[in-house]
């Protein structure tokens, strides 16, 4: 799989009392996994890209975030 950059938004929800992890690139919902602590909540979603972009043989979604070297 060819190297590619996704934004991951982590947030506290004090209603969930866990941390919510949201791949922008990703739409169709708004909270993808979660996570206990920020660091699991980064692996599960990293978990998630992974498998989303292994899924149905689909084209990658073309990032939003233009990243700079």
């Amino acid at each position: 799989m060819p190297k590619l950059h996704y934004e991951m938004d982590i947030l506290w929800s004090d209603i969930d009392n866990c941390y919510l992890v949201h791949l922008p690139d990703f739409p169709e919902q708004k909270y993808r996994t979660h996570g206990d602590t920020y660091e699991e909540a980064a692996r599960n979603g990293k978990e998630v890209l992974e498998l989303l972009l292994e899924a149905d043989g689909l084209p990658y979604p073309q990032p939003k975030v233009e990243l700079v070297a």
